[in-house]
C-alpha cells in the first residue's frame, strides 16, 4: 500500500510539466543525506486513484499536467496501477522518482518520466553534470 504525507504543485520535478507531487512514504532507500529522512517511516494517508483525482480537479482546478510520485519504492505493482489509471481516465502524464539504482523495466513502462538513483549530496542534483541520478523520459511523453 502507498501512503503519502503531503502534496504540492512543483515546476521542477519533471521538465516542462505542472506536476502534482505526492511525497510517498515507508521508503525502504534509507539514501544518505536524504533529503526527507522522515519518508522512511511508515506512516501517513493511503494513496488511492480516487484521492489522486479529487485533489487534482479540486484543489489544483486540474491545471498539473503529470501526477508525479517522490517514492514509491515500497510498492511499484501500485505506482503501476495508478499510473495506468491515471493514463486512462485523467490523460495525465506520470513520473517517479526513485531511491533505486537499478532500472525497473516493468514499472518504466507504465510511466512518462523515470529518475533512479539515490541522492549523493557530493554528485548534487539532476540540474548537475556530475550527478548520479538518470532521468528518463518516455519517446512518446510529449
Amino acid at each position: 500500500m502507498l501512503k503519502y504525507e503531503k502534496y504540492m504543485v512543483t515546476f521542477t520535478e519533471v521538465p516542462d510539466e505542472i506536476a502534482l507531487c505526492f511525497n510517498l512514504t515507508n521508503c525502504p532507500c534509507h539514501c544518505e543525506k536524504c533529503f526527507e529522512p522522515w519518508l522512511r517511516d511508515d506512516f501517513g494517508t493511503a494513496l488511492t486513484f480516487e484521492d489522486i483525482e479529487k485533489i487534482w480537479a479540486t484543489e489544483f482546478y486540474s491545471s498539473p499536467t503529470c501526477i508525479c510520485f517522490l517514492g514509491g519504492d515500497n510498492d511499484h505493482k501500485e505506482v503501476a496501477r495508478l499510473s495506468k489509471l491515471i493514463h486512462e481516465k485523467l490523460h495525465l502524464k506520470t513520473a517517479m522518482y526513485s531511491g533505486f539504482q537499478k532500472f525497473d523495466e516493468v514499472l518504466a513502462t507504465d510511466l512518462d518520466y523515470y529518475k533512479i538513483g539515490p541522492y549523493d549530496e557530493t554528485k548534487g542534483p539532476l540540474n548537475k553534470k556530475t550527478t548520479n541520478q538518470i532521468f528518463f523520459k518516455k519517446e512518446n511523453a510529449t
